[in-house]
């Protein structure tokens, strides 16, 4: 599947902002299932400084700095992604889940089993995700009904989280957003011994046809990609809509938690308070097409 992506990232300062650093993951990351056709960014007004690299992670990162005052800052992303993830082994032919935790001490996994400020320690988020993983349950059979049960038991809902909002309360009032509903996984997978990673990137905007809207769409979305055993590589999946993923969602970036993906963060001299606008459009190409 094809997409045309849109991304838009509007800032409008109540002061002039004197000096600012952005650090910036709005480029799609090219991996087997993903081929990045183009990408381009926009920037008004335009940095001084302007440089493309990657981080810890691997990731595609850009770091602007700007020099003049300004009052606004403003960065549009476009790219066409070709996405296309292989279908996940049955899940009888994954090994145990003790077996994949006891073996997740390799430096394809460090980085994504050690607790962190956004994803700490949480026995709640533990004790939720252990009747999925009964003894001997091979580890996708376990993942699977985690993704479903997160999907179920909590209920999509803006506006009553934040970045900051702790996984302790998103455990309690069961609310929140695709942001929160992956780091309770990632908390209850890290609990029990199973790497990872924090997914950052977009979910189709229209769903295919005879299929629900997907939770999440129109904004940036994240999910899950856990390990699964040596062998077998890391899976993505959706705790937001219950699904694999597979040709609905383009991946930008990876990390331990939000903030390692962050699509924008910086450091601003001067500026005061500030108006955030953020718009995404992620169309499928097979979309745009006319009908007949």
């Amino acid at each position: 599947m094809i997409y045309s992506l849109r991304h838009r990232t509007a800032y409008d300062y109540a002061q002039p902002v004197d000096l600012a650093a952005h650090l910036l993951h709005l480029k799609p990351r090219a991996l087997p299932g993903q081929k990045v056709i183009s990408a381009r960014l926009t920037c008004l007004p335009a940095p001084d400084h302007h440089t493309e690299t990657h981080d810890h992670f691997g990731n595609p990162a850009t770091r602007l700095f700007l020099a003049a005052p300004h009052t606004s800052f403003e960065v549009e992303a476009e790219s066409l992604v070709d996405v296309c993830f292989p279908p996940p082994p049955p899940p009888e032919a994954t090994p145990p889940w003790e077996t994949v935790a006891a073996a997740a001490e390799g430096v394809e996994t460090a980085d994504f089993l050690p607790p962190t400020r956004l994803i700490p320690p949480l026995s709640a988020a533990t004790d939720y995700a252990r009747p999925s993983f009964p003894p001997g349950r091979p580890v996708l059979a376990g993942l699977l009904d985690l993704n479903a049960r997160i999907r179920r038991d909590f209920s999509f809902q803006a506006g009553v989280t934040s970045v900051t909002t702790p996984i302790a309360e998103v455990m309690r009032t069961r609310r929140g957003v695709c942001q929160d509903f992956t780091q309770v996984m990632l908390a209850g997978m890290r609990g029990l011994g199973l790497p990872g990673r924090y997914v950052s990137g977009y979910i189709r905007t229209r769903p295919p046809a005879g299929q629900a809207r997907r939770r999440g769409a129109d904004q940036s979305h994240a999910w899950v990609s856990a390990w699964i055993g040596a062998g077998q590589g890391w899976l993505g999946l959706d705790p937001t809509n219950g699904i694999v993923v597979r040709d609905e969602h383009v991946v930008l970036a990876w990390g331990r938690d939000f903030a390692d993906v962050s699509p924008l963060r910086g450091v601003l001299l001067g500026g005061g308070e500030h108006r955030l606008t953020v718009s995404v459009d992620l169309e499928s190409l097979e979309d745009a097409l006319p009908t007949r």
